[in-house]
């Protein structure tokens, strides 16, 4: 399945924190979960230990939203969450 990231998709990724290898893998397995306006969300844990602006994360979320095009994603979004915040 192609995966496609949308300029601003892949500037949002790069700035929050995800990598478009991350995006990929998020489409292709993660859990798909509802979206408004014809899209399609998915949402995909990663372990960790992350670190994300000086601070330590057990885990980071990436929520992706994407439309069908073609044979595969085009991605219009990624937002990224840190879980699980150690001191």
């Amino acid at each position: 399945m192609a995966v496609r990231l949308h300029p601003h998709a892949a500037a949002r990724a790069a700035e929050r924190g995800a990598t478009e290898a991350e995006v990929a893998a998020t489409v292709e397995t993660g859990e798909t979960i509802p979206a408004k306006h014809g899209r399609t969300g998915f949402r995909r844990n990663f372990p960790g230990p992350w670190t994300w602006r000086a601070r330590a994360f057990d885990t980071k979320q990436v929520l992706v939203y994407a439309v069908p095009e073609g044979d595969g994603w085009l991605v219009i979004t990624v937002i990224v969450k840190f879980l699980g915040g150690r001191a």
